[in-house]
């Protein structure tokens, strides 16, 4: 039963996760698409930067931004700030549920470091903590102030990161916690900077003050950095399905090539909705393809001529029974399956012959299962798998 709720509580919080995420990105998208549509006109009011006409769904919108703030402030005011908090908020939830709950499953590989299950979330939690202290510094540092310097300082971030948590944690524990580092730097973004420094302007106004513009900078700053992680962060979330990546012994390196393909696919996209040419977005295609033609070239699996080993029906029923069934089964044993994941079962040779082709990409062409390989499935079981299934 109590795996039934639990399930149940991943689903709800997944939802909320996925809704509040969305909610975020399209804000994000939005405002930075506005930003590069406003047109500097003739007579625009004292302040205005500049002005943008707009259609949709059968009505016309007229937005005009100030660099900095207006001369009075408004009667009400909108703010965009909820959608960050709840998708980092719902975000911890999920981790919490479905990695350190089931941390020796999920989060833990006794293969790659053997750690308790409090070990893995305090590191867990420490790195989040420490990832958002180091890139704010880098921010606020003298390597700020150049564009170009601080994105590479940002990359060279997440790829340390990546190789850090590939060297601790199970390849899908690692993925994801690439994708939580830098969604934690982009929701502390909006609650540690770009909210407090818009209030600090409100604050301004109010007091009848000339605001600072070195807010408003560097809450820009902030944001661009966020529209142009959301793309590499949206891979991670989903790498846990795709063992090519999540268990690939350079998977650290494929992160890099996600971050660099991902960030340019939002520009490409950011620029030409505000009317950029294709041609001069040429390079940005052209990374594009060469990241995702790396990306694909570095996780081919390389053939292997089938072993030429002798391996009955009997060696490869004995192999399930004792490393698989914990969990696909009609009735798992392992804590914290209720059924078995995805319905996939493996007690009869029927079902095994039903899944070989998953059985090949999970646990043979990459060690994804058994998850965390807590019941010691060794190479050589995995050749004798391997085997079998090259001659059926």
């Amino acid at each position: 039963m109590t795996s039934f709720l639990v399930d149940w509580l991943n689903l709800l919080i997944r939802w909320g996760h996925m809704v509040a995420g969305i909610s975020w990105i399209g804000t994000s998208f939005y405002f930075i698409a506005l930003d590069l549509s406003l047109k500097r006109r003739a007579a625009l009011p004292q302040g205005v930067y500049g002005e943008a006409w707009e259609v949709h769904g059968g009505g016309f919108y007229h937005v005009q931004k100030y660099l900095v703030a207006p001369a009075e402030m408004p009667p009400d005011l909108v703010w965009f700030k909820w959608e960050a908090y709840l998708t980092w908020v719902s975000g911890f939830l999920l981790l919490t549920v479905q990695y350190y709950v089931n941390a020796s499953s999920y989060l833990i590989d006794p293969g790659i470091l053997a750690l308790t299950p409090w070990q893995a979330i305090g590191i867990s939690v420490v790195s989040l903590v420490v990832g958002w202290l180091v890139y704010d510094q880098l921010c606020r540092s003298v390597l700020g102030r150049n564009t170009i310097i601080l994105a590479v300082t940002v990359f060279v971030l997440i790829l340390a990161a990546a190789y850090g948590f590939t060297h601790v944690f199970s390849g899908r524990g690692a993925l994801i916690h690439v994708g939580a580092f830098i969604g934690t730097m982009m929701a502390a973004n909006v609650f540690m900077v770009i909210i407090p420094n818009q209030r600090k302007i409100t604050a301004a106004l109010v007091a009848g003050e000339k605001p600072d513009p070195a807010l408003g900078a560097v809450s820009k700053q902030r944001s661009v950095h966020n529209t142009y992680l959301t793309l590499p962060v949206l891979v991670m979330m989903a790498s846990n399905h795709y063992p090519m990546i999540t268990n690939h012994p350079q998977a650290w390196l494929i992160v890099g090539l996600i971050v660099i393909g991902g960030a340019s696919a939002r520009h490409f996209l950011m620029r030409h909705e505000v009317g950029d040419s294709v041609r001069s977005l040429a390079w940005a295609l052209g990374l594009i393809f060469v990241m995702l033609f790396a990306a694909i070239v570095v996780t081919a699996p390389v053939f292997k001529a089938p072993v030429n080993i002798a391996v009955s029906d009997n060696d490869v029923l004995a192999i399930t029974q004792a490393r698989c069934i914990m969990c696909h089964a009609e009735k798992p044993t392992r804590a914290g399956f209720a059924e078995a994941p995805k319905g996939v079962k493996l007690e009869t040779l029927e079902e095994i012959h039903r899944y070989a082709a998953q059985i090949d990409l999970q646990a043979v062409k990459s060690s994804a299962m058994p998850l965390g390989n807590v019941s010691g499935m060794t190479a050589d079981e995995r050749a004798k798998l391997g085997a079998w299934i090259a001659k059926q």
